[in-house]
C-alpha cells in the first residue's frame, strides 16, 4: 500500500529580531567605533580609565564660538595683527572654532596643568555638555578621582591637538612626574607609539634640596610626538662647545658649579632679608620678593671681603622695602643691618674689578661681569659626598656618550631653568604676577628650532604667561625667521582676573612695543590680535548678528589654503559700507549685511558699490562677497552664502550642524 503523499504546510515567517543600539555608541564617529572593535582583539596596548568613552565623544559635541576682537589688548598694524592671535576662552571651544586651521599647524607646543592640586580645574558638567560655561573647581591632590578627571580633561584636547597638525606636524607637550606615565600612554594610543620622537628630560632646577625623603626632583619632561614620523623633520641645532659649557667661569682650578644666593620662604627667615651693596655698581641688592639670603649674614660678609673691599653692617631706613619682600606688615619685620661698603665706591669698584679680571673669585660672586645679582660658588668636592641624588644625571662632568634620541637630557645651561623663566617674565611685566614656575625662553626656543620650520605656525592651547609667543618673536629676530602663533588662555574670569588679559596680553604687548618694566627696549616689527570667545555659532545665531559681529565672524571663519600664515584676511582700516578685509593677493572681501532685518542681497546696485570701494582701496578686480542671496552674477564675484558658507567654514554641516570631520 502506497503511503499518501506528505502535505507540506508553509512555515510561518520567523519574527525579525531587532537589536537596540546603545545610544552612547550611536554618537561615536567611525574612527571611535573602529577603536572599540580593536580593543576586543589583539593589538597595541590601550589605556583604560573611567569615563574614557564619554571623553572620546566630547570633542565632537563642543561648538565653535564667535570671536570678538578687543583692540585695547591687541598690538601692531592690521597686517601684523593678522599674523598672530591670542584667544581668551576655553581651549577646547577655541580649537573647535579654529576649524580653518585644522591640518595647518606645524608645531603644537604647550604646557598643560600638571595636576598638582593647585593648578587644575574640572567641571563635572563637561561629561555631558562640553559647552557648559563653568570653568570648574580646582581638583585637590586628595581627590581620589584626580587622575581620572585629568585624563578625561586631556583626552579630547589631545585628539583636537592632533587634528590641528599638518601631516608633517609635531606635538611637544610639557609635563612633570605626576602624570608623565598616563600622558605617555594616552599619546601612544592617539598618535601611535611609532610616532614618538623623543622624551626630553630637562633640568628645571639645579639646586637640590636636602629635605627630599629619597630623590630630589629637579627635572621635568617634554613628550614629543609626530602626526607621521616619516613626514616629520627634526632640525639640527647650532653646534655648542661642550668644553666651554663645563669650564669654570673664573680662574679657579678646582671645579665648581653655581648655586643661588637666595632661598624661598622669606616669612620663615625674616632676619635674612636685608640689603647687600654691590662693590661693582654700588647698588643695594635685596632678595627677590618672597625670598631671603640662603647663607648666614656672617658668611656673606666674610665672602664679600674676598673682593678686596671693606664692608660693614649698617642699619638702613628700609623696613618698608623689606616688609614688601617678606610679605608681612612693617611692624612684623625684625631690625636687621645691611651689608654696605666701608670705603669709597670708586676705590671699592676698582679693587673688585681687578680681582674679577685677574684671578679666582670669592665664593659669593656677581653675575653679568659683576653687574648682576650675587650667586654662590659650590665646589664639586663638597657636593659629591652626602648630597641627595637628583632626577637629572646628565651634567655630572663625565664623558658620557650621546644618548639615543628617545632619551634626551638637556642641562639648564642650554635649556634654561624655571627661576630663569620667572625672572624673564618679571623683567617684562614687573613683580607681582604670582607665577612661581615659568618655562624659560631657552627651552621653548630650542624646541621651536628643532621642530618648527622658519615660516611655521605654532599653536599653544595652554598659553599661561605667553612664553611661547615671546619665544617665537625672540627666535624670529635672532634667526631672521617668520614664524607665527595662535595662543589660547582661559585665565580666572570668576575673580575678574583673566591671565589672558592681565598677563599674556600684557607680556606680548610690552615685548612688541619695547615697554618692558625693567627698562625700555627696542620695539619689534610684529603684533597680535586679542579676541574673546563669545556665543555659540549656529544658523540662528548667525542670522541674528549685527554688522560688527558678522564682520568678525566672516574674517575668522574664512580660510584660504593657498595662503601661508595664521589668517588669510587682513582687516581694512576706515569706514566702508561693504569692504571688511583683504587677502594676501590684495583681493577685497565684502559683506552685504546691515543687521538681521535690513539685508538686500547682492544685486546690480550693490555690485556697483562694491566695485567702487575696491577701486578706491586699490584692490584687485576679484571680489569676495558674503551675502544672504546672489541676485547678480558676474565672473568677478566669488560668492559666499550666509549662513551656509560660514557654518561650513567652521566645520559644521549647514543642514544639521554636526561636525563634518570624522577624525575627532
Amino acid at each position: 500500500m502506497r503511503a499518501s503523499p506528505t502535505t507540506l504546510t508553509p512555515r510561518a515567517p520567523k519574527p525579525m529580531t531587532t537589536h537596540k543600539v546603545n545610544p552612547a555608541l550611536a554618537e561615536l564617529s567611525r574612527s571611535e567605533l573602529i577603536e572599540i572593535i580593536q580593543q576586543q582583539g589583539d593589538g597595541p596596548i590601550r589605556i583604560q580609565f573611567a569615563g574614557k568613552s564619554t571623553a572620546s565623544g566630547i570633542a565632537r559635541k563642543v561648538r565653535p564660538r564667535v570671536m570678538n576682537p578687543i583692540k585695547k589688548y591687541s598690538a601692531g598694524t592690521p597686517d601684523q595683527q593678522s599674523r598672530n592671535l591670542l584667544i581668551e576662552g576655553d581651549n577646547l571651544q577655541a580649537m573647535a572654532t579654529l576649524h580653518r586651521l585644522r591640518g595647518q599647524v606645524d608645531l603644537v607646543l604647550t604646557d598643560p596643568p600638571y595636576n598638582t592640586g593647585i593648578d587644575f580645574r574640572y567641571n563635572d558638567k563637561w561629561d555631558k555638555d562640553p559647552n557648559d560655561p563653568g570653568i570648574g573647581d580646582f581638583v585637590s591632590d586628595t581627590d581620589g578621582a584626580r587622575h581620572t578627571k585629568w585624563m578625561k580633561f586631556m583626552w579630547p584636547r589631545l585628539h583636537m591637538m592632533r587634528s590641528m597638525l599638518k601631516p608633517s606636524g609635531v606635538l611637544a607637550i610639557c609635563i612633570d612626574y605626576r602624570e608623565l606615565f598616563r600622558l605617555g600612554q594616552m599619546l601612544d594610543e592617539i598618535f601611535g607609539e611609532s610616532n614618538r620622537l623623543g622624551i626630553i628630560n630637562w633640568q628645571r632646577s639645579y639646586t637640590p634640596t636636602n629635605d627630599a625623603e629619597h630623590v630630589a626632583t629637579t627635572t621635568e619632561y617634554v613628550l614629543v610626538y609626530a602626526k607621521d614620523a616619516n613626514a616629520a623633520t627634526s632640525r639640527l641645532l647650532p653646534r655648542t662647545n661642550d668644553e666651554q659649557i663645563r669650564k669654570n667661569l673664573d680662574a679657579d682650578s678646582e671645579p665648581w658649579t653655581d648655586a643661588p644666593a637666595t632661598g624661598s620662604n622669606a616669612k620663615a627667615h625674616r632676619s635674612m632679608v636685608y640689603a647687600i651693596q654691590s662693590p661693582f655698581t654700588g647698588d643695594l641688592l635685596y632678595p627677590p620678593r618672597g625670598s631671603s639670603w640662603r647663607q648666614g649674614q656672617d658668611r656673606n660678609l666674610e665672602q664679600l671681603h674676598g673682593w678686596g673691599c671693606k664692608f660693614k653692617l649698617e642699619l638702613l631706613d628700609d623696613v618698608e622695602r623689606r616688609a614688601e619682600i617678606i610679605g608681612v606688615p612693617v611692624d612684623e619685620v625684625p631690625q636687621v643691618a645691611a651689608i654696605t661698603l666701608d670705603q669709597s665706591f670708586s676705590s671699592a669698584s676698582k679693587a673688585a674689578q681687578q680681582i674679577y679680571d685677574s684671578g679666582v673669585w670669592p665664593r659669593l660672586y656677581f653675575l653679568s661681569k659683576g653687574r648682576g645679582r650675587p650667586r654662590v660658588k659650590k665646589y664639586l668636592t663638597e657636593v659629591q659626598n652626602g648630597f641627595v641624588p637628583t632626577t637629572f644625571w646628565a651634567d655630572d662632568g663625565l664623558d658620557v656618550p650621546p644618548l639615543p634620541q628617545d632619551a634626551m637630557s638637556w642641562p639648564h645651561r642650554i635649556s634654561g631653568h624655571s627661576q630663569q623663566g620667572v625672572s624673564e617674565l618679571t623683567d617684562v611685566v614687573g613683580a607681582g604676577h604670582e607665577f612661581k614656575t615659568v618655562k624659560p625662553l631657552k627651552l621653548i626656543k630650542k624646541i621651536l628650532q628643532i621642530w618648527s620650520p622658519p615660516d611655521g605656525l605654532i599653536f599653544d592651547p595652554f598659553a599661561g604667561s605667553a612664553t611661547t609667543g615671546h619665544a617665537v618673536w625672540d627666535l624670529n629676530g635672532e634667526t631672521d625667521a617668520n614664524r607665527s602663533f595662535v595662543l589660547v588662555e582661559q585665565g580666572r574670569p570668576e575673580n575678574g582676573d583673566s591671565f589672558a588679559r592681565t598677563l599674556a596680553a600684557d607680556r606680548l604687548k610690552r615685548v612688541a612695543t619695547g615697554a618692558w618694566k625693567s627698562g625700555k627696549r627696542g620695539p619689534l616689527p610684529t603684533g597680535f590680535e586679542f579676541v574673546q570667545l563669545k556665543k555659540k555659532v549656529d544658523a540662528e545665531a548667525l542670522l541674528a548678528m549685527e554688522r560688527d559681529e558678522m564682520t568678525d565672524t566672516v574674517i575668522f571663519s574664512h580660510h584660504d589654503t593657498g595662503v601661508q600664515g595664521r589668517s588669510s584676511l587682513i582687516r581694512t582700516p576706515g569706514e566702508h559700507k561693504h569692504l571688511v578685509a583683504r587677502n594676501a593677493d590684495d583681493e577685497g572681501f565684502f559683506l552685504v549685511w546691515d543687521g538681521p532685518d535690513k539685508n538686500t542681497g547682492l544685486n546690480r546696485e550693490v555690485y556697483a558699490e562694491i566695485a567702487n570701494e575696491a577701486k578706491q582701496a586699490g584692490l584687485g578686480r576679484v571680489y569676495h562677497v558674503y551675502a544672504r542671496q546672489q541676485l547678480y552674477v558676474t565672473n568677478s564675484v566669488r560668492f559666499y552664502q550666509i549662513p551656509d558658507r560660514i557654518l561650513a567654514d567652521f566645520g559644521l554641516n549647514p543642514m544639521s550642524e554636526p561636525f563634518l570631520e570624522d577624525d575627532l
